[in-house]
């Protein structure tokens, strides 16, 4: 089956070991084959606009944000439903996001659908609470992870199991 989507992200497999199984059981990207992540944009463009000439502008966009490392050291929550991983620093994630939104303004981030967004790692999506609370506190004991963030992946796949493969990665800057 050809993709139907495609996203931008920063994959962190530093973090698999801590957040994996839980991703597997609340998470349903997890189950599509998206791995451990922080999202630079998504949904990006339609996998059929992905030509030669695009991918280059995102590559070069990607580059202009120089590689750095980020820990990961605290769980957070959007609401009751979301769990996630808060980066620190999180201000190259945020620089990455618009870089690549300024070069594809008509791809904003989660569609617009907020005002501010906000680096993160889930490992719990749309699940009961207390599996999510449990998921946390098993996760916390791995804390703080560690990454050197170096390269964004284009992603492209659909909502079925499995479907989502890296189709090119892209290096960020040089760091000062």
């Amino acid at each position: 089956m050809q993709p139907t989507q495609s996203a931008l992200i920063v994959p962190i497999p530093q973090a698999e070991q801590a957040v994996g199984r839980w991703r597997a059981a609340l998470d349903r990207a997890a189950g599509w084959g998206v791995p451990a992540h922080v999202t630079v944009l998504s949904p990006f463009l339609a996998p059929e606009r992905l030509d030669d000439d695009l991918l280059a502008a995102v590559g070069e966009a990607v580059a202009s944000v120089p590689s750095f490392t980020a820990d990961f050291t605290r769980v957070r929550w959007f609401g009751d439903t979301v769990a996630w991983l808060a980066p620190t620093p999180d201000e190259p994630f945020r620089a990455l996001t618009t870089a690549v939104w300024r070069r594809f303004p008509e791809a904003a981030p989660y569609e617009g659908a907020f005002d501010d967004v906000v680096p993160h790692l889930t490992f719990g999506h749309n699940a009961p609470k207390p599996a999510l609370t449990e998921a946390a506190d098993a996760i916390g004991a791995f804390l703080p992870i560690r990454a050197a963030v170096d390269v964004v992946h284009l992603i492209a796949g659909t909502m079925r199991p499995d479907s989502w493969r890296t189709v090119r990665e892209f290096p960020l800057g040089l760091s000062g």
